[in-house]
């Protein structure tokens, strides 16, 4: 930045502006690196055990009726869409960050599950569901004979 090239046209450069300069460039590029990650939606938090799997998700203000869930083999889908707010006449945002549209959301989960035993629970905002093991993709003892 501050090397010969600087010099060799024949110009001086003030090295404050330079760097508010660098400094600028810099914002810029990280500035998109947080809209990039880490905004999936829904939010979720997944707990495996022996047994089952459980699954959480943060979707306010829906009706359960207005979004999907389905599971095939190890793999959970949640769709749904997100209704805007109506604003009564005269009134404007005077903030907006809560995001509105479709969703789809894939997880794969670390085992195949028994679809005709999941259920889902959605109170307060946040949906549960339960996520039982399929029975042939349960660990097996083997039973050592001796002779």
């Amino acid at each position: 930045m501050f090397g010969p090239t600087m010099w060799r046209f024949g110009r001086v450069t003030d090295p404050f502006r330079e760097m508010q300069r660098l400094q600028s460039e810099m914002n810029r590029l990280f500035s998109t690196v947080d809209s990039q990650i880490g905004h999936e939606y829904p939010p979720i938090n997944v707990w495996s055990g022996e047994q089952d799997a459980i699954v959480t998700a943060e979707i306010p203000g829906m009706e359960p009726s207005t979004f999907d869930i389905s599971v095939i083999g190890d793999t959970l889908t949640i769709n749904g869409n997100m209704e805007p707010e109506s604003l009564k006449e005269g009134e404007s945002y005077h903030r907006q960050e809560r995001s509105y549209g479709r969703f789809s959301r894939v997880l794969q989960l670390p085992f195949h599950v028994n679809a005709d035993k999941v259920e889902a629970k959605y109170e307060k905002g946040i949906l549960r569901i339960s996520l039982p093991r399929a029975d042939e993709d349960k660990p097996k003892k083997v039973v050592i004979q001796a002779e």
